[in-house]
């Protein structure tokens, strides 16, 4: 799929790591590095402008590096990019350690994955089908 981006950062576009990764890279456009204070957030420009069709989204989720080296999360996640956005992606970082946290220019800082998506119509009606787990919730299958 061709999916039309503009790209206003001095970085390369988002591209995949591996032949079998589902997300590409997201890097900070910033003009300096930014030091984030433990629980503070920030919403860091990635420089990328992005059209896509009709029935799919842009994902935005935290890279597990980030998160366990540096206790960097994204909040809101995943972020959902819809496809008549026409604005900057931005990535909203928090800082989930309890130390200052570095963040440099050109920086992977989060990864974006294009899905597909449907559009639902509702049925409303006054019961619905019995199923084995019927009211179950958080934690009703079992903790092992």
């Amino acid at each position: 799929m061709k999916v039309r981006i503009i790209n206003h950062s001095r970085y390369p576009l988002p591209e995949y790591a591996t032949s079998l990764s589902a997300g590409m890279d997201l890097r900070a456009d910033l003009p300096g590095s930014v030091v984030l204070q433990p629980l503070e957030r920030a919403l860091v420009p990635t420089g990328l402008f992005i059209s896509l069709p009709p029935g799919y989204e842009a994902q935005i989720r935290p890279r597990s590096g980030m998160a366990v080296k540096k206790g960097l999360g994204i909040l809101n996640s995943p972020g959902t990019i819809d496809a008549d956005y026409r604005g900057e992606i931005r990535v909203i970082l928090v800082n989930l350690s309890n130390v200052p946290v570095e963040i440099e220019p050109g920086e992977r800082v989060a990864q974006m994955i294009v899905a597909s998506h449907e559009r639902v119509e509702w049925d409303a009606v006054n019961e619905l089908e019995q199923t084995e787990r019927g009211e179950g919730g958080f934690g009703s299958t079992g903790g092992k």
